[in-house]
């Protein structure tokens, strides 16, 4: 688990143009303080370079062990102005996935499944008070719109006698052009943990 986010990656953020990072995410710079106002999944959330420090500007709002934030300073260092391709892919499909995610990298869809069990609309309505969109997968599935060029899709499927439910995260292809693995790991890892509290 991340305890504290390493200071160089701020300094590694604080290195790039802040034009082109508002060009390709569509964020916002403030030049006097220095902070980048960054909205994902529908709320904003302030970098503060200065202080080396990431924060919701919603009071309360918290992040599982930092993963958010982890992803937040990644997004805004490294992804690419360019649209979902609306093809959907498991983390298996995305080149060297298959390899990644497994053991301690496997994707914790079973906090979601243990929240809601069998109880299939009280997933739908948690996945739209956390501002889902309702989409024609699985038993029930929602799109997640993390940012304007990183959509999420979180599927279910209601057990029965025979299998217990199932959720799976699926990803809009164009997100291994945007994220390496591991960012891709901690964002999977922020929605589980989000849906499944």
């Amino acid at each position: 688990m991340i305890d504290q986010i390493d200071k160089t990656i701020f300094l590694d953020l604080k290195s790039c143009d802040p034009e082109e990072v508002v060009s390709r995410t569509g964020c916002e710079f403030d030049k006097t303080s220095g902070h980048y106002i960054v909205k994902v999944w529908g709320n904003n959330y302030c970098v503060d370079l200065k202080n080396h420090e990431v924060r919701s500007e919603v009071p309360g709002l918290k992040t599982y062990y930092d993963f958010l934030y982890l992803f937040i300073l990644y997004y805004l260092m490294k992804s690419k102005n360019i649209l979902p391709s609306g093809e959907w892919v498991s983390e298996k499909d995305i080149p060297d996935g298959a390899a990644f995610f497994r053991g301690p990298h496997t994707i914790p869809t079973d906090l979601i499944t243990g929240r809601f069990g069998d109880d299939i609309d009280l997933f739908k309505k948690e996945s739209e008070k956390s501002g889902g969109i309702p989409i024609e997968l699985a038993d029930a599935a929602f799109l997640f719109q993390i940012t304007p060029t990183l959509p999420v899709a979180v599927l279910y499927w209601q057990g029965d006698e025979d299998f217990p439910s199932e959720a799976k995260l699926l990803f809009d292809r164009t997100i291994e052009q945007h994220l390496p693995l591991d960012i891709i790991y901690a964002l999977a890892v922020e929605i589980c943990h989000t849906l499944g509290k």
